[in-house]
């Protein structure tokens, strides 16, 4: 399953940048004949151990010979991959170094490892491993071996740890180890597991430093030094904080220093308010002063500068946060951080935010003030120039303190991990998403991400897949956090209802309906009339009894003003009561003309219950639609949690790698002479190859322009047949007469073919085509392409007006489970035809979900496969069918996301 078409020259597209063990960033990339001081500069640092334990013996220097055959490379047959890390001198030093030779001319080749001896530990070897693979199947290695001394206890364990079938015996003082390099499902899982504790511990050390530096504080009021800094120490920070201001002597009561290297602390995040053209100086004295991340407040650099800015800190092993963010905050009061432009600390609680625009990261933060909604961390991105959603998602899995993730998305830069990413913490904490524009289509700005092809819908199909909870925008984000912050999970869609009047009970039933709830149980008759402790002792009765229903999973409150218009809080009475019981509520205010009664808010807000990881209080909102809106997606939510990701399905015949290789070489065959991004549409022989070796067959046709002709094919392929338009649109519109079936004799064939031919004048006498008959049936329509920004993505639909006219397609982004295969296709409206509408019998299910399966694997495996088409895939009770497939095929661009870990590209 290579990734690529075969390497020629220099492969630079297998350059990444890597999060080690620690956190830290590194480069990677293939080795270089000008690499050859380097190396000599690593193996001389290395201890006598170390080289006899990588050669067999000890070499106090290589020789000139020695150190070209490392570095001169033809990346094919000999591969060489080495890590780099800004050190001391500013100069890039080879870390680790991990290659293969292939043997003779064979599909296998030995694999040896290097690692410096002061960066042992940090999982260099794991990441080298893991990229040497993939190297490996792209120029056709099977099947890696490699010679250990019993002794070297480490590289042992990189490969026994590292998911593959590792075959290993002792000969010669030696162990000899081989295994097959086709990534397993163990390999994936151990892969995605070290990716997630390093992405998640990189996080980690920007939330939690021990010594902060604000570079560019000023004493200036108003300035956004002066902010940032004052904001560190009146948040309470508990570690070292640290100024840097060439002009002063002292900024906020700290002292100040003209440089980073005055300061005798390591600091562990700088925080940057510099101008914009002096970034490029502060990142470079930032890493040579051993800094571990940076925070950058300056925003208006453009793309170029973005690039080179975190290229550059990434050379020293350092994370960036934006630029153009509002900062970073951590409740956690043994830490106590508000490294950002907020004036206060948040309520301490269990939501995590992360947003990319610097903006919304301001009313976000702004919105949980005033809600009184507790926070765990926050984290804005800016530009997400570095650090990204995916980043934050996989430290808020780990972190204790956060129950709920919200999320604010301008742009993706690699959404199949996204997916992937969301998907397993949505398993575990809600993750709510609100986007901007995220279709791809158009690029935000100050961001750098491939612009989309994929069709309308798309991306939110793949986000309602992962399962995180879709918000339309920040405001329902945070309407959905703040019941999560506060409730418990419902169990099911169930709904009780309580109101103090008739009117206001039936709007919020009718309410909850429209958005999916099934309000079972309805008192609207409550009064809160008479006196404050009557009132509330009402209240709390009712809202106990419909609590203590058993065919109610949630409850919903709206209470209108008394008579003389005066409102009562109680709040503290609701709060007190649910938290006694297991379901969750919401609550409504109407009529309220009081300023000083906030709405949209957490009533008698308080702090996290321990026993529950909950934060007291009962979510308020101001109208009964904006309250049963919050709760019904939570509903889905909670669901599709229930039922669960699903199991991998793999078709019969499609098991392990074989049939991927095979596809890969006919794919890459006929791309030899494909330049650039041209398309090539598959002939019939190709199509037959291609779609055969995933056991997909398409039915017989022959194209014809004399009714002889007709006839003579019509014999060979044998009666009954079809006779079909080769137009795209019309070929599976009977209506339109585009297709005529069951001709069972030449009389007929020929009385068709001109009647055909006169209806379809109208349409330009497109041709026509004699078929095979296959079973009567539905007509479906199956497409794939490959998508610059999200890979592979699956559409599927009912033929006719349901697809040409009213888009009702349904997308995923393979690979599918069972699962994800049921909610595509019953997603579509019209897909109830295939389910035995209006009496009609059902397809055979298992076969349309075998078939569409079978595609999607297909173009999992190989980008080379542009676009695909099957149109119509006739669905009946006796199986399904294939009349009419096309596949254009290009040479693909590098994927998002891969057995290999790296750092998305900006």
């Amino acid at each position: 399953m290579g990734e690529t078409a075969k390497t020629s020259g220099y492969p630079a597209h297998w350059e990444a940048d890597v999060v080690l063990r620690d956190g830290a960033a590194a480069h990677l990339r293939p080795v270089r004949p000008d690499d050859a001081d380097r190396y000599a500069r690593m193996h001389r640092r290395q201890s006598e151990s170390s080289i006899y334990l990588r050669y067999f013996t000890y070499k106090s220097a290589l020789t000139e010979k020695e150190l070209e055959r490392f570095t001169t490379v033809d990346h094919v047959n000999r591969v060489s991959l080495v890590v780099l890390l800004g050190g001391s001198s500013g100069e890039e030093e080879i870390i680790g170094v991990g290659g293969f030779d292939r043997i003779d001319d064979s599909t296998e080749a030995e694999v040896s490892f290097n690692i410096a001896d002061q960066h042992q530990g940090r999982g260099l070897g794991s990441i080298l491993l893991e990229h040497l693979t993939a190297a490996g199947r792209e120029v056709g290695i099977e099947k890696f071996s490699a010679e250990v001394l019993p002794e070297n206890r480490k590289m042992l364990t990189v490969f026994s740890e590292a998911g593959y079938e590792v075959q290993r015996k002792y000969e010669d003082g030696v162990v000899l180890l081989e295994f097959s390099i086709d990534p397993t499902d163990r390999s994936r899982a151990v892969m995605e597991a070290r990716e997630h504790r390093a992405e998640a511990r990189s996080v980690r050390e920007l939330l939690n430093p021990d010594q902060v530096a604000v570079i560019g504080a000023s004493r200036e009021y108003g300035s956004v030094g002066y902010h940032l800094l004052q904001n560190i120490i009146e948040g309470q920070f508990s570690g070292g904080v640290h100024s840097v201001n060439p002009e002063a002597f002292e900024v906020g009561g700290t002292p100040a220093y003209s440089a980073l290297e005055h300061i005798k602390q390591d600091i562990d995040l700088a925080v940057v308010c510099v101008p914009a053209e002096h970034l490029a100086e502060v990142v470079s004295d930032c890493g040579r002063n051993g800094v571990k991340g940076i925070l950058v407040i300056t925003g208006g650099i453009d793309g170029t500068d973005q690039r080179e800015l975190v290229s550059q800190a990434r050379r020293w092993g350092m994370r960036v946060i934006g630029p153009a963010s509002v900062g970073l905050i951590n409740t956690d009061p043994d830490v106590s951080l508000n490294a950002s432009l907020s004036p206060t600390m948040p309520v301490p609680g269990g939501v995590g935010l992360f947003s990319q625009s610097a903006s919304i990261g301001v009313s976000l933060y702004a919105q949980a003030h005033r809600r009184e909604l507790g926070l765990s961390s926050v984290i804005s991105a800016g530009n997400r120039a570095d650090l990204s959603g995916n980043d934050a998602m996989q430290y808020f899995e780990d972190d204790d303190a956060t129950r709920a993730v919200g999320v604010y998305l301008e742009s993706f830069g690699n959404p199949r991990k996204f997916s992937r990413i969301a998907r397993r913490l949505s398993l575990t904490k809600p993750v709510v998403v609100a986007t901007g524009d995220l279709s791809g289509h158009r690029l935000p700005p100050g961001h750098e991400v491939r612009l989309s092809r994929a069709p309308k819908g798309a991306v939110d199909a793949m986000l309602k897949n992962s399962g995180v909870i879709q918000a339309g925008n920040h405001d329902s984000l945070m309407d959905i956090l703040e019941v999560l912050a506060t409730q418990p999970l419902p169990a099911g869609n169930r709904l009780g209802i309580l109101a103090n009047s008739a009117a206001m009970g039936r709007l919020l039933a009718d309410a909850a309906e429209s958005h999916g709830l099934e309000p079972t149980t309805v008192i609207s008759d409550l009064d809160l009339e008479g006196t404050r402790a009557v009132a509330q002792e009402n209240l709390t009765t009712a809202l106990a009894q419909l609590f203590e229903d058993d065919d109610v999973d949630s409850v919903a409150v709206c209470l209108q003003p008394s008579i003389t218009g005066d409102h009562h809080d109680h709040s503290r009475a609701i709060s007190m009561t649910a938290q006694q019981y297991t379901k969750p509520m919401v609550m409504s205010l109407i009529g309220i003309l009081d300023a000083d009664v906030p709405l949209n808010f957490i009533g008698n807000a308080g702090p996290v219950i321990e026993t529950s990881a909950l934060q007291q209080g009962v979510p308020v909102f101001s109208s009964p639609a904006r309250s049963v809106s919050a709760l019904a997606k939570i509903v889905s939510y909670h669901r599709w949690r229930s039922q669960g990701v699903g199991e991998s399905y793999i078709p019969e015949g499609l098991e392990g790698t074989k049939v991927a290789r095979q596809g890969d070489a006919l794919l890459d065959g006929w791309l030899q002479d494909v330049d650039g991004a041209a398309l090539h549409r598959l002939n019939d022989e190709q199509l037959k190859q291609l779609l055969g070796l995933y056991g997909l067959e398409v039915l017989p046709s022959v194209g014809f322009e004399t009714v002889d002709a007709a006839a003579e094919a019509a014999a060979e392929l044998g009666y009954p047949v079809a006779v079909k338009s080769t137009n795209a649109y019309l070929r599976h519109r009977l209506d339109l007469g585009g297709v005529q079936l069951n001709i069972d004799s030449e009389d007929m064939l020929r009385r068709v073919v001109a009647d055909m031919r006169r209806q379809l004048a109208k349409y330009g006498s497109p041709g026509l085509e004699v078929q095979a008959m296959a079973p009567t049936g539905q007509g479906c329509i199956v497409r794939a392409i490959e998508d610059p920004m999200m890979g592979p993505v699956l559409s599927f639909g009912i033929s006719g007006d349901a697809v040409d006219l009213l888009e009702d397609w349904a997308h995923g982004v393979p690979p599918l489970t069972d699962q994800d295969l049921h909610r595509l296709l019953h997603a579509p409206k019209a897909s109830q035809k295939l389910f035995g509408y209006q009496g009609l019998p059902a397809v055979d299910y298992e076969a349309l979900r075998d078939t569409v399966q079978r595609v999607a694997t297909l173009k999992d495996n190989h980008p080379q496969v542009a676009s695909l088409q099957l149109s119509p895939l006739l669905a009946s009770p006796e199986g399904v069918s294939i009349l009419h497939a096309t596949v254009d095929i290009a040479n693909p661009e590098q994927r998002t996301d891969s057995a290999r870990r790296a750092i998305s590209k900006y």
